[in-house]
């Protein structure tokens, strides 16, 4: 089976993510979606945005569930730290050997690649699958990745906790699962 390797720190996940794993899988380039919870990531600016990563990992097993198509992993959160993509996908592979592994990124991601910890290898071993972001390039032919055809979601994590501060709607942005999460652990200030 080629599972795609999507992660994140699904701050809070929404339905551009879980749109764009479904895409991954209807557009053939995997067979599954696994959805990696990242944990915090020292270069994201606003670090204290982050939620405890028990209730991010909740709200991302909320979004999968009944979607066959995708799995919530938690596979970093018992790595060493800082998390590199490259270990992740080591350990993968060692885990589950019956498998095969893409990375799936952004375009955004692809831009700053060559200076990931063993771009090289991830290249060779686990063919990145890039999907693509405003403003930047797509791989061109020949470059190791794929690049996927998707017209996104337009919502980021950030506008989705900004609307929940502000008490804003966002019950397009969010599986109605992972809103009532939201509203019951009173997260980004939502109490009722």
């Amino acid at each position: 089976m080629v599972v795609g390797v999507f992660g994140g720190s699904f701050n809070p996940v929404h339905n551009g993510h879980i749109a764009l794993a479904r895409e991954v899988v209807r557009q053939g380039l995997a067979d599954r979606v696994m959805m990696v919870l990242s944990p915090q990531n020292p270069l994201k600016e606003h670090p204290e945005a982050l939620v405890a990563d028990e209730d991010r990992l909740a709200m991302l097993r909320l979004a999968c569930k009944g979607v066959p198509e995708l799995e919530a992993s938690d596979i970093e959160l018992s790595m060493p730290r800082p998390s590199y993509t490259i270990n992740t996908l080591r350990r993968l592979t060692l885990e589950r050997p019956a498998d095969s592994f893409r990375l799936i990124m952004g375009a955004d991601n692809w831009a700053g690649f060559p200076r990931w910890r063993e771009s090289g290898e991830i290249l060779r071993h686990y063919s990145p699958i890039v999907y693509p972001r405003p403003g930047f390039p797509m791989p061109e032919a020949g470059s190791g990745a794929r690049g996927m055809d998707a017209s996104l979601f337009p919502v980021s994590s950030t506008e989705v906790r900004r609307r929940l501060e502000k008490g804003e709607p966002v019950n397009n942005l969010l599986p109605p699962e992972v809103l009532s999460y939201i509203k019951q652990h009173g997260l980004w200030k939502q109490t009722q």
